[in-house]
């Protein structure tokens, strides 16, 4: 088993330790790859259900952003957590998420596009759509270059990745202290070179983490894991595609900020 897997907090690199063929081959009662990919487009379609109903909700005025918005954010956190530390609750507690973090989304991106933009004089119509259509592109390429073999999945690339995701943290913790203390701070959020500079990393580093949550779910169905794994691989993956998602979506915003 590799010495480091996905830097997602869902994934730890000792989860499937205590697994290691300790439940037969058994395909009924072990982790798969088919399996954790069914469970994960259920967790999509479940998470695109609530995106599209709050979406739809939001837009006409008949939810309020607030407290939904928290609420759904808060709750999707608390819900994260209590998967993180209890994986047996992945396949009760993983949909939930989804339904939560739909939720989320669906209002964020309405917000945005209804009301964030046309304040400052910018229009970000379409933004959303945009934001989804890439980070499905982003899924399905790294997807592609995974099973392929075209991009390989080395000690050397997931340290880099892990370090990459570290430096990335870091600089958000600082500048978020800063801003906190009235440091400056702005270019975080910015359209400026910097800023938009910043996203393309983030980005990418949000991207490549999806090879290294690939290569854990194959460790899962390698160390027979059990079945409830699929669920917790499944959410997972979905962590890192909410938070790619955030970030092109934060990328196209400080692009279309400077049209």
């Amino acid at each position: 088993m590799a010495s480091i897997s996905s830097r997602n907090p869902v994934f730890a690199k000792d989860t499937f330790t205590q697994f290691d063929h300790a439940y037969g081959t058994s395909r009924s009662t072990v982790m798969t790859v088919n399996g954790t990919v069914g469970k994960t487009f259920l967790l999509l379609a479940i998470l695109s259900a609530t995106a599209i109903w709050s979406w739809n909700a939001t837009a006409s005025g008949q939810m309020q952003i607030m407290p939904v918005l928290p609420a759904a954010a808060i709750g999707g956190f608390v819900v994260a957590l209590i998967t993180t530390f209890k994986p047996s609750a992945s396949p009760w507690t993983a949909p939930v998420y989804a339904a939560l973090e739909g939720v989320f989304l669906g209002a964020l991106s309405a917000l945005i596009e209804t009301q964030v933009g046309r304040r400052g004089g910018v229009t970000y119509d379409g933004i959303a759509l945009q934001a989804v259509a890439l980070t499905g592109g982003t899924l399905f390429f790294m997807l592609f270059g995974y099973t392929s073999g075209l991009i390989k999945v080395t000690e050397k690339l997931k340290a880099g990745i892990v370090a990459a995701i570290g430096a990335v943290l870091l600089v958000k913790i600082v500048f978020l202290l800063m801003a906190m203390f009235g440091g400056h701070s702005s270019f975080l959020w910015s359209s400026s070179p910097l800023g938009i500079g910043f996203s393309v990393i983030v980005v990418a580093v949000a991207a490549f983490s999806l090879l290294l949550d690939f290569d854990f779910i194959d460790q899962g169905a390698r160390s027979e894991a059990p079945k409830y794994m699929e669920w917790y691989g499944a959410f997972g993956l979905m962590v890192t595609l909410i938070w790619l998602y955030l970030e092109i979506l934060r990328l196209l915003m400080k692009l279309q900020d400077r049209r």
